[in-house]
């Protein structure tokens, strides 16, 4: 067994910190309106702006400054991250096309605050470009959480808006509001601007919906309730981000993909996927897609968007494992449209739409009432949490390994957890396919293994999936444990060549895959857990 060392170190990891907490009753009047400091500005000042009034909305808008050619900081990052509701923040939408205005609601149990946002790329400098700022705000404490316990079981926070940005200056791309108290406590809010047409691009897309049903804000998610209640089985965006770490958090699992793809050159275009849901035509000429972390929960629209542009040539890549694992519906509230993410899970027979047999029923996608094994999209399944193992090559000639100098049966320390993904080669599995890594484990006392795989279409589209939730964290040391640097420089190295090679158009038809599917021992096991 060798154990791979990479050749040359890459610099510059993402330290990521923060949290979001919980808004708590009453209220205090805002400020005036908001200030924008001047373009290209590195810092985010106080500026006090007016006086004290009564309006909750105000206007805000800023100058250019996260552009290409403009300088980068670190400044978007926290350090005191608020974890007991001295402030909690959410946007009145996940994503909009430049120009959309987004809307801020905040809470504090401080006397003031103000927010700024970057862009997040790799810029000289740093990761975060500045493009605006509110001033200063006068804070207020807004209302408690509010619980419906029947039904749907969802947590809103039913607060009122603060200000409102215009985005009417901001180009396509992630970024991050950083808000910060008088008193030093600060939270983060994420936003997509995004991208009026993915056409000559690759398409970075963030799993929003799958951040929020594991946010606990309030109490609930779909996972678990307050208390050892039951969970929800809906969740909703009208609440802050709980500061979940790890696979599930946009800092550690998304942001690093985000930067290594920026700094690769390649037109980029930016997504939610309930953009892709809500606008089906999204992914037309795209040249790659590219699945940024943990992506468990998608619509039946959300995955025949993804198919089609496959089957148009578009390229595909999956960076994280556990992949359209449940299927959901999207449902609107008084707030906005798609601002709910219907999920019952394993109580599926609890969905209302359950006895009359509908697609849209919310259940795993490789269950009926509408059996759609994710594998015949993503080149396999979800099989197995919790799991820690190395990634074991077995193809080291495959076009994405190089520049790593790995070896057949090298080990890339800690990479596969804490979820993976098998191949279950069955009728619907997509051939040629060709396994990149093999990784014996156990789970939960039972030998399985988890793959890493890329295979080609008629159309020309290579799909690559990791396999692991590893990944993105991998590229900035920033996992549940530490990984080390031969891990990151890996997966850094085979991300910018992925990402580079989809950028010239279907890889496939450039290098089409060598099944080599025969040559493992996948016989099924009765491994896999709830999720």
């Amino acid at each position: 067994m060798r154990i791979w060392r990479a050749g040359t170190a890459i610099v510059g990891a993402l330290l990521v910190v923060g949290a979001t907490g919980c808004g708590v009753a009453g209220q205090r009047p805002v400020a005036g309106t908001s200030t924008a400091l001047p373009s290209g500005s590195g810092s985010a000042a106080s500026v006090a702006s007016g006086a004290s009034g009564a309006s909750a909305v105000s206007e805000a808008s800023g100058d250019e400054a996260g552009l290409p050619g403009r300088r980068g900081s670190e400044d978007w990052r926290i350090s005191r991250p608020a974890l007991r509701g001295e402030l909690a923040a959410y946007s009145t939408r996940a994503s909009g096309l430049p120009g959309a205005r987004v809307g801020l609601k905040v809470s504090t149990t401080e006397g003031g605050w103000e927010a700024s946002a970057y862009r997040i790329g790799s810029y000289p400098g740093g990761t975060g470009a500045f493009v605006w700022e509110s001033g200063f705000r006068v804070g207020r404490q807004q209302s408690a959480p509010v619980f419906s316990p029947y039904e749907t079981r969802t947590v809103v926070a039913p607060w009122e808006r603060d200000l409102t940005v215009d985005t009417a200056t901001w180009e396509p791309g992630f970024y991050v509001f950083r808000l910060r108290t008088d008193t030093g406590w600060e939270t983060q809010v994420p936003y997509v601007v995004t991208s009026p047409s993915a056409e000559g691009t690759v398409a970075l897309v963030a799993p929003v919906t799958t951040w929020q049903a594991y946010n606990q804000w309030g109490g609930y998610s779909l996972y678990a309730g307050a208390n050892g209640d039951s969970q929800s089985h809906a969740v909703s965006f009208d609440r802050p981000y709980n500061g979940a770490t790890g696979a599930n958090d946009y800092r550690t699992a998304a942001l690093p993909i985000v930067v290594r793809a920026e700094a690769t050159g390649v037109p980029l275009s930016y997504f939610t996927n309930i953009d892709l849901h809500t606008t089906p035509g999204a992914l037309d000429g795209a040249r790659g897609y590219v699945s940024m972390g943990h992506d468990e929960y998608w619509t039946p629209t959300m995955r025949q968007v993804v198919l089609d542009a496959r089957d148009a040539g578009t390229n595909l890549a999956f960076l994280g494992a556990n992949t359209m694992y449940w299927r959901i519906r999207l449902e609107p509230r008084p707030t906005g449209h798609a601002r709910v993410v219907v999920g019952y899970r394993h109580d599926a027979h609890l969905d209302p739409l359950y006895a009359q047999g509908s697609p849209e029923t919310t259940a795993l996608f490789r269950e009926p009432p509408a059996p759609r094994p994710e594998h015949d999209l993503v080149g396999m399944q979800y099989e197995c949490y919790p799991v820690d193992t190395d990634y074991v090559v077995t193809t080291p000639d495959w076009w994405g390994f190089r520049g790593t100098g790995v070896r057949r049966g090298d080990h890339v320390h800690g990479l596969v957890g804490p979820e993976a993904d098998r191949v279950y080669p069955d009728a619907r599995l997509p051939r040629p396919l060709q396994v990149l890594a093999h990784s014996p484990y156990s789970c939960r006392g039972v030998t399985t293994t988890s793959q890493s795989v890329y295979y080609s279409t008629p159309s020309g589209a290579g799909v690559f999936s990791a396999g692991t939730l590893r990944w993105g964290c991998a590229m900035v040391d920033r996992c549940e444990r530490p990984l080390g640097e031969e891990t990151r420089a890996f997966t850094r190295t085979v991300t910018t060549t992925v990402v580079e090679g989809f950028g010239r158009g279907p890889v496939g038809r450039r290098h089409p895959a060598r099944d080599n599917v025969a040559d493992f021992d996948l016989s099924p096991v009765n491994t896999v857990p709830a999720s």
